[in-house]
């Protein structure tokens, strides 16, 4: 197949790109920047961005299938994401429409949907969180709606909501990737209860891919993985290194009364604040049962161990020097 692809170079769209050349078929893919991640890869570059929509009538041109990944991800309360994650995707859906490619696959994320009440399994039944205090949640809730009017409409879409990514090829690395790496160098003075739903980057790329074909028209599938606390994948990553001392677990109160000094810490540290008030509040949110059975029935969607994914994801982080 002819497929565009807007977020090739991110941590998803690496492999996902990979792995699709593998299969023989052919890229098209946006790109802004940063392109280290597809050096040495046979693909057709656009530059552009979701906002150039000439650059993306360019992109989805001559595709059979559109595969949108690309988004900003902020826990600092960026506005700015609102434009990319919203009126991008509300640009991408125009340039696909005129394309007459056959199908779209949008990717949304786990923060789109409600996740109260954390006592009840979550699935794809949930609200979309449009009213959501994280500017991040509710852009990616308004892009997804978009994406069900547009569908309303006549247009065949997919939608993909997967969990915290973690896995190999993350050259940039992803926010969860700078995340692994200041636990695993104790770069934090301490962590907070909580944790997330850690799904791998390989097994998102295979529902994806079976999405394709095998996803039905409207529909949402949630890739979830394992949920795991903070202080549970610290001690993981203690015992892959083989040494560190044990961190304090603050109360969440206490975390938030400190986000202000964890960020001079991190800023001392040279690194990216692993806490603001905004990832505080999703770890306290943080729900601990979210369902993939819909993905796992329709797309043949499995997950592998945790374990393996984070023993992978160290090791490729050793392998290309940044541990």
């Amino acid at each position: 197949m002819k497929i565009a692809i807007t977020g090739a170079s991110g941590h998803i769209g690496t492999n996902l790109c990979r792995t699709l050349l593998g299969e023989g078929h052919s890229l098209k893919v946006l790109i802004n920047e940063y392109t280290r991640s597809l050096e040495g890869l046979d693909l057709e570059f656009v530059r552009g961005n979701l906002l150039d929509p000439a650059s993306l009538g360019k992109l989805a041109s001559g595709s059979e299938v559109f595969i949108h990944m690309a988004a900003s991800i902020s826990i600092n309360g960026d506005r700015r994401v609102m434009d990319t994650n919203f009126e991008g995707t509300k640009n991408v859906l125009k340039a696909f429409r005129e394309s007459g490619a056959r199908r779209l696959i949008h990717f949304s994320s786990i923060h789109a949907l409600v996740h109260d009440p954390l006592n009840e399994s979550l699935n794809e039944m949930r609200s979309l969180a449009l009213k959501d205090p994280i500017i991040y949640n509710r852009s990616k809730a308004m892009g997804e709606q978009a994406v069900h009017e547009a569908v309303a409409g006549g247009l065949d879409a997919v939608i993909i909501n997967p969990t915290s990514v973690m896995g190999p090829n993350d050259f940039k690395p992803s926010l969860i990737g700078q995340a692994i790496l200041q636990l695993y160098h104790g770069k934090i003075p301490a962590l907070i209860p909580g944790g997330y739903d850690w799904v791998d980057v390989r097994d998102v790329v295979s529902g994806t891919i079976a999405a394709i074909d095998s996803g039905r028209k409207g529909e949402s599938y949630l890739l979830s993985g394992h949920f795991v606390s903070l202080a549970d994948l610290y001690d993981m990553l203690r015992e892959l290194k083989g040494n560190g001392k044990k961190l304090p677990v603050l109360p969440f109160w206490l975390a938030e009364v400190g986000v202000p000094f964890l960020k001079a810490w991190a800023r001392l540290t040279g690194s990216n604040p692993l806490y603001t008030r905004e990832s505080v509040n999703i770890l306290k949110t943080a729900h601990h049962g979210i369902s993939s059975e819909k993905a796992s029935k329709e797309l043949g969607y499995r997950v592998r161990p945790f374990g393996e994914t984070l023993k992978d994801t160290i090791v490729w982080f050793d392998e290309n020097h940044y541990l």
